[in-house]
């Protein structure tokens, strides 16, 4: 039986590419962005409109792919979106709307779609996180909050669920080269800001860090082998070495030193 594979975000970068891999492994995708009308493209899926920051449409769409498919096998939360900005400075309400993307609405269609597989006695959830959401990052302590909460909740659920045979894992992504630079939200930049100087060092070098990422095709081969694997890790990462071993440091060093390391490093 040919497994139906529901993603999010699929319009573009890693999404696009993960739906677009997936659909040349032969299986049967979905893939979902809020507005499928602005994309013409013929990447040979379907895409279905879900907005995150509107959690009842997360009901409309698996009504949906229900009606086509019948069933659900695979869901990927990966669509999300960055913010930066001094934690003193950044909008409550942008605030807000950045975990209604990034966290309660990926919680909010995994809701709809446990049923389904629950009862299908089977299911796979894999909820894309990021290396970031293991530490807070000066200038992006609100995007590393927002995946690190997925990620503690993707844990709790794991165990919930796995006595109706579906499975939850999430998988942390290092810098890749995509457009989410265009996505993300940037708290302004203010020229009284006692924060300006090295706010602004950190918005001229993180999306250098995008632009020097890696092949999205790549997380997209992890995600194949992570829906093919019949004993499954609870979390994955990919990334750079130095994103992978600062996973390790944080795990060993004290966190005093730990953040000495990263101050350094960004320069704070």
């Amino acid at each position: 039986m040919t497994k139906v594979i529901l993603i999010t975000g699929a319009s573009s970068g890693l999404g696009k590419a993960t739906a677009s891999y997936l659909l040349a492994q032969q299986y049967r995708v979905i893939g979902t962005c809020r507005n499928p009308k602005k994309y013409k493209f013929d990447q040979g899926f379907e895409l279905l409109p879900l907005d995150l920051n509107q959690p009842k449409t997360a009901q409309q769409l698996v009504d949906e792919v229900m009606k086509k498919e019948g069933r659900i096998d695979v869901l990927i939360n990966n669509a999300g979106a960055g913010i930066t900005g001094p934690v003193e400075e950044t909008e409550v309400s942008d605030i807000t709307s950045h975990f209604m993307t990034n966290f309660f609405g990926p919680v909010a269609l995994s809701q709809e779609v446990l049923p389904v597989m629950r009862k299908q006695k089977s299911g796979l959830i894999i909820n894309v996180t990021s290396i970031g959401g293991y530490m807070g990052l000066p200038y992006r302590g609100f995007y590393s909050a927002s995946k690190s909460a997925l990620g503690i909740v993707s844990e709790a659920l794991r165990m919930e669920v796995k006595r109706f045979g579906v499975d939850v894992v999430t998988l942390a992504p290092g810098d890749y080269a995509t457009d989410i630079a265009t996505r993300r939200l940037y708290t302004p930049l203010k020229k009284d800001s006692p924060y300006h100087d090295l706010y602004k060092y950190s918005l001229d070098t993180i999306d250098e860090h995008v632009d020097k990422g890696g092949n999205p095709n790549n997380l997209a081969q992890i995600v194949h082998k992570i829906i093919r694997s019949k004993k499954r890790k609870v979390h994955y990462k990919s990334g750079t070495f130095l994103q992978k071993i600062s996973l390790l440091l944080k795990k060993i060093l004290p966190d005093t030193i730990f953040e000495k390391i990263i101050m350094n490093h960004y320069k704070v």
